[in-house]
């Protein structure tokens, strides 16, 4: 677990009037990783500087045209949906300063997870941490520490060689799992052999798009 560490003078009575710029929130069904088919309350910010080329959510990239919302409402909307627990994702939700987030859904009960780059500093309060590094904005040496679940995206090998270097960073019981990109037919039989060869990793697959869950 993550906990960001705060002086008396940042904290804030009023955190649930935070605001963040949110793409969507929705109660859905966890789709990859290592909580795969779990049901979760997904929190999607906006604004993005990874910007992948295969990202399917282009239009979290800009922080502009999309709601902004109080703590307070998205916190209500996550308890109200009976989700154990809440993804915040993106766009790159690192991003923003999470601690106003975190802490009134943790008040709440929920368990907070995150799904980044690891390409800005952590925030908040994060009780499982998904790094998803891109090799063209590496992440920051200080994430890998945190990090309970590398899931790389892989297309040729040179994505394989990325995964190897990124998880000799992290400790030794982070879950290793490789995900195919979903337009890239070729990278199944690529991570099949790779994860044959090296078992100590897994396969990640987006099952959400194969049940058609948003």
């Amino acid at each position: 677990m993550f906990e960001a560490e705060e002086t008396h003078t940042q904290l804030k009575d009023d955190f649930l009037d935070t605001t963040y710029p949110i793409m969507e929130h929705f109660y859905t069904i966890q789709g990859e990783g290592a909580h795969t088919g779990r049901s979760a309350y997904f929190i999607r910010t906006a604004g993005c500087d990874v910007n992948c080329w295969w990202c399917d959510v282009k239009e979290s990239w800009e922080e502009e045209g999309h709601p902004v919302l109080k703590v307070g409402e998205l916190v209500e909307a996550a308890v109200q949906s009976g989700a154990p627990f809440v993804v915040i994702t993106g766009g790159e939700p690192l991003l923003h300063d999470l601690r106003d987030l975190t802490r009134g859904l943790k008040q709440a009960g929920l368990d907070v997870h995150i799904e980044t780059s690891g390409s800005s500093p952590l925030s908040g309060q994060l009780d499982w941490i998904t790094l998803s590094p891109k090799r063209f904005k590496k992440p920051l040496d200080e994430v890998f520490s945190y990090v309970d679940e590398l899931k790389v995206v892989v297309l040729t090998n040179k994505d394989l060689k990325w995964a190897e270097d990124n998880a000799k960073k992290c400790p030794e019981d982070t879950r290793l799992l490789l995900q195919p990109e979903w337009d890239t037919p070729k990278s199944i039989d690529l991570i099949v052999d790779y994860v044959k060869e090296n078992p100590e990793w897994g396969i990640s697959l987006q099952t959400h798009k194969f049940l058609k869950v948003p």
